[in-house]
């Protein structure tokens, strides 16, 4: 029979909080760039932000409470950021896979723009279509769109937090 090694790789609860912290505000800063230089978010991309404007605070919070020792709540503080960023991976490889078109993404923000008959229709599409389209890449960096990094940024730390919850509960 072959022995795998057990894994050593164990990350202490506030150094858990504190990279989430850290990564997390990074990530949404980054985004808040991107949008400064120009690159308009669509719908999809302003519902990604959300795991970050909860993931901040919270992890700021589980910082704070794993410096003060060990805590059951430190642990279950992570457990629910680990939790949060599995969500923002999922929602981010949905996203990607919308921009590639794998499958459909929301009918607000997809497909082709429809020709309008009159003037007047056009006035009335104007106001009805959301410039920013969900399945058209803004940028790709080494390949992946910012969805697609969210998706990746997203999976690592939700592997961190759960690390870290590990710890912290065992």
């Amino acid at each position: 029979m072959i022995r795998l090694p057990r894994s050593r790789l164990h990350v202490d609860p506030l150094h858990a909080a504190l990279g989430l912290l850290l990564i997390a505000f990074a990530t949404i800063a980054g985004a808040w760039v991107f949008e400064w230089a120009g690159y308009a978010p669509c719908e999809l991309c302003l519902m990604q932000r959300w795991a970050y404007y909860v993931g901040v605070p919270l992890a700021a919070l589980v910082a704070i409470i794993a410096a003060r020792g060990p805590h059951v709540l430190a642990g279950a503080g992570l457990a629910l950021l680990g939790l949060v960023f599995i969500g923002s991976a999922l929602f981010g490889a949905y996203h990607a896979g919308v921009e590639w078109g794998f499958w459909p993404g929301p009918a607000g923000c997809t497909g082709a723009l429809t020709r309008a008959d009159s003037m007047a229709d056009f006035l009335k599409q104007l106001e009805s279509t959301k410039v920013v389209r969900c399945d058209a890449v803004a940028i790709r960096i080494l390949g992946l769109s910012l969805a697609g990094w969210n998706a990746v940024i997203s999976a690592a730390m939700a592997a961190l937090a759960f690390l870290g919850a590990r710890k912290a509960l065992a």
